[in-house]
Order: structure tokens, then C-alpha cells, then sequence
């Protein structure tokens, strides 16, 4: 990676890792950073960044979780090669979603009306 991996913006009400969680998120939706690609150590991006060890490493666990990451121990973190999960996730939301509305006799019509007033769509 030639470009800086992520950038911190120290005037945002969005705390540091959660920046970093959601920058390499951004990344993977569109395509600059790819399955298989080698993250930054921990230590490295905290340098390079200017914060606190901790803070990179709770934002790659949480990268983690939510399976965006995978770490492979001393190899280091790298991009999930499971595809874009935050996609599969919502996926997964979505059938639940069809499916609750299905046993609640809801017509597609009606459903998609609540799915637009919940996500502040007129």
C-alpha cells in the first residue's frame, strides 16, 4: 500500500479505533484494499498514526469480530479472504428480516415502507 493506510482526524467525535475500524471497512467495500492484502502491525500503524498501541489493536479486534480480518499470529493481520462480511452480514439481516415479515403476513409493499422509515428515507 503506497497511500497511507488510514488517517485519523483528531477534531472528530468518532473515537480513533473506531476511525481505523471504519477506514479499512471503506476500503474493502470499494476495493482498495483486497482479500488477502497484509495489514500494518499493530505497533507500526500506532507509530505511525501517533496513538497508543491499545487503540489500533481494540480496532483490529473488532475488525476481527465482525470478520473484515483475519490474524494469522506472528504473519500479521491480513484482509479476510471470505469475502466483503460486512455484505454477508447484511445479507443475512435482510433474509431474517423477509423472513419475520413473511410470518407476520406483512405484504412487500408494507415491509419495504418500514425498512425505508427506519432508515430515514421519504
Amino acid at each position: 500500500m503506497t497511500e497511507p493506510f488510514v488517517s485519523i482526524d483528531t477534531d472528530a467525535a468518532e473515537p480513533p479505533f473506531e476511525q481505523i475500524r471504519r477506514q479499512v471497512i471503506d476500503g474493502v467495500r470499494v476495493g482498495r484494499l483486497t482479500p488477502g492484502d497484509k495489514l500494518p502491525t499493530v505497533r507500526g500503524l500506532a507509530l505511525e498514526l501517533g496513538l497508543a498501541a491499545n487503540t489500533v489493536a481494540k480496532a483490529y479486534r473488532a475488525l476481527e469480530a465482525d470478520g473484515v480480518i483475519e490474524t494469522h499470529g506472528r504473519s500479521g493481520s491480513f484482509v479476510s479472504t471470505h469475502g466483503d462480511p460486512i455484505q454477508q452480514k447484511a445479507q443475512a439481516a435482510a433474509r431474517d428480516f423477509a423472513q419475520r415479515m413473511a410470518e407476520l403476513r406483512v405484504d412487500a409493499e408494507d415491509a419495504l415502507a418500514y425498512v425505508q422509515r427506519a432508515l430515514g428515507i421519504r
